[in-house]
């Protein structure tokens, strides 16, 4: 066995049906006094019901976390958060309060309890990104990553049936990319795999019958071990592709993911046969790429780029974009070569 080096991240898992009713002794636990609940517009009434249930520990709402976080939403959240004398934050959703809540904690250190809904990861992670000027940098804070993570599916069984497909699939690509990552090691490629398997199995499920319980509890049991991995090692080319992609081009973060996964994996293949090996278990196919495009596109996911309106126009500085600064990937990362992958994303090519 080849030499590793593997580091657990602290963050306090509550996992179960129903167990959004343990958030009360959460916050106890915390020591909050003051929590600010964020959430996206959509959600408002749930955070309005969890202030209304915390009383007097809850600060207050801010219910207009985006995509992205644009450095805008961030300011205004932190401001409000100061004028609350806020003591730390819940962050109810997916990637989008997630990711504002973290903003918020690289600002003022206030610590996070998220619950999500979605199966983004990001509440696994010590990552965080900004939008500005439409570019959008990530980096890894350990302030940042959340301090305890309540998991109820209960909450997952309103996620329109396309955004679970989407948010599972993307939760799938950190899966991917850990198994191929420079800092991978043994304990991230069993996690990864159990992760892929668990989602790849459970959606179809849901989309035959998205209030299956069962099959929800599956996918955010997987959507939690994509999300270690995603937290644990770093990411390569898919990755970068749709930060740039959502970040430049302002296209929707799950759904870029899901189309764009196939055929960056596809890409690094060649460079990395034990993780395609991994993944084919994972997945049960004998073409990982292939089977990822079909997971999607079977299930009613978006499957090219440009069903989520970007223009062919834009493929030549998407590229540019994503050569601009070297990063590590398993196999060089070529302009010519990610153009083709770009191309191929956006006609929305079956990967051979």
């Amino acid at each position: 066995m080849d030499a590793f080096v593997y580091v657990a991240h602290p963050t306090r898992v509550v996992f179960g049906i129903g167990a959004l009713s343990r958030l009360p002794h959460e916050v106890e636990r915390l020591g909050l006094t003051r929590a600010l609940i964020l959430s996206t517009p959509e959600q408002a009434d749930v955070a309005e019901r969890l202030a209304s249930e915390l009383g007097k520990r809850a600060a207050g709402t801010y219910t207009r976390a985006v995509m992205h976080v644009p450095v805008e939403t961030a300011r205004e959240a932190c401001e409000l958060a100061r004028r609350l004398g806020a003591d730390g934050t819940i962050a109810v959703g997916g990637g989008s309060t997630t990711g504002l809540a973290k903003a918020i904690a690289l600002e003022l250190g206030l610590p996070i309890l998220a619950v999500p809904t979605t199966y983004a990861g990001s509440e696994m992670t010590p990552i965080y990104g900004l939008t500005e000027g439409g570019r959008k940098r990530t980096g890894k804070d350990s302030a940042v990553l959340p301090r305890s993570v309540i998991y109820d599916p209960e909450l997952t069984l309103t996620l329109p049936i396309g955004l679970t497909i989407t948010s599972g699939i993307n939760a799938i690509a950190h899966a991917v990319e850990g198994l191929y990552a420079k800092d991978h090691n043994p304990i991230i490629d069993l996690v990864a795999e159990e992760g892929v398997r668990a989602l790849a199995l459970a959606l179809p499920r849901l989309r035959d019958d998205p209030l299956d319980l069962a099959a929800r509890a599956d996918a955010l049991y997987g959507a939690w071990l994509c999300g270690m991995v995603l937290g644990a090692v770093g990411m390569a080319l898919h990755h970068k592709l749709c930060h740039t992609l959502g970040g430049s081009f302002n296209l929707p973060h799950a759904e870029v993911h899901t189309v764009v996964l196939p055929h960056a994996l596809a890409y690094n293949a060649p460079a990395n046969p034990a993780a395609l090996a991994r993944m084919s278990k994972a997945l049960d196919a004998p073409q990982p790429a292939a089977a990822l495009y079909d997971l999607a596109r079977s299930n009613g996911a978006p499957y090219a780029l440009r069903q989520l309106g970007m223009a062919q126009s834009d493929l030549d500085r998407a590229a540019d974009l994503a050569v601009e600064n070297p990063y590590w990937n398993p196999r060089p990362v070529e302009r010519e070569g990610v153009r083709v992958l770009l191309r191929n994303a956006w006609e929305g090519t079956r990967p051979e």
